[in-house]
């Protein structure tokens, strides 16, 4: 997309995250969006046919777009959390805490049960206007083998998730993003480990230079989407939070009536 463009992509996207189009409202016709933005028809189909991609509109009818539904399923009511009674560090280092902590789940007896906390990470996805995404094949020393991942990183201490994942990808990579979009939150073993990971997807970067992280980089390469799945189903993608990324972009991809965005 072309720098008007972009910019039209750019407002609409700022719109929707503010929540001035609430879930199961209609967006803006098309021609009261060119009348407003000052863009041609076929441009503002590009952006209208990335933000369908990309989930955060739907098509209803021709030429017709809202805002997708809240989910439909309830948030249960009556149930009771763990109660908590005290925690206790076994070790503890910048990179790892192993606490025990003494919980009660209703109706059980009181135990103690492991819990680690691990560092906050952000981890991007970086999509170009080919379809392929930037990928590093890297060896990971603790299961022993080789295999494909997306740029991440720890948050730095103050350091907003979005900075993190930018500044992953340029110190990993030598790529540059323009913008990140956060897409989830998750926590990658939700029973004993706590360890918040973000994910965010940026559309397009520019070249500035060679990985600074030269223990992290790896090979890199811009590896077709098509190629997933054989990936994934070859065990060639590791780590939870490449798996979650990539998933979800396929996700929004693969969608009726959605088409991949250009």
């Amino acid at each position: 997309m072309g720098p008007k463009t972009t910019k039209v992509y750019e407002t609409l996207c700022d719109r929707l995250a503010s929540g001035e189009y609430a879930p199961g409202d209609k967006f803006p016709s098309e021609r009261a969006l060119v009348e407003e933005l000052g863009i041609g028809r076929t441009a503002l189909r590009q952006v209208l046919a990335r933000l369908v991609s990309e989930g955060a509109l739907e098509v209803r009818g021709r030429s017709s777009y809202r805002v997708p539904d809240g989910v439909s399923v309830k948030t249960p009511e009556g149930l009771e959390p763990w109660r908590i009674h005290g925690e206790r560090d076994l070790y503890d280092n910048q990179w790892v805490k192993l606490q025990l902590w003494d919980v009660e789940p209703p109706g059980v007896e009181r135990f103690e049960h492991h819990v680690v906390k691990l560092q906050h990470v952000a981890i991007t996805a970086v999509v170009d206007d080919q379809d392929r995404v930037l990928m590093m094949w890297r060896y990971r020393f603790v299961p022993g083998r080789f295999g494909w991942e997306l740029p991440g990183g720890i948050v730095d201490k103050g350091e907003a998730p979005a900075d993190t994942a930018l500044r992953e990808v340029v110190e990993e990579t030598g790529w540059r993003p323009k913008r990140v979009e956060h897409v989830v939150s998750y926590q990658p073993m939700v029973g004993m480990v706590d360890s918040p990971h973000e994910i965010f997807v940026a559309h397009g970067a520019e070249k500035v230079g060679e990985p600074t992280d030269l223990e992290e980089a790896g090979h890199i390469e811009w590896v077709p989407l098509a190629d997933i799945p054989g990936l994934m189903a070859r065990g060639e993608l590791l780590g939870s939070g490449t798996l979650v990324a990539l998933l979800h972009i396929l996700a929004t991809r693969g969608k009726p009536g959605l088409t991949a965005a250009r």
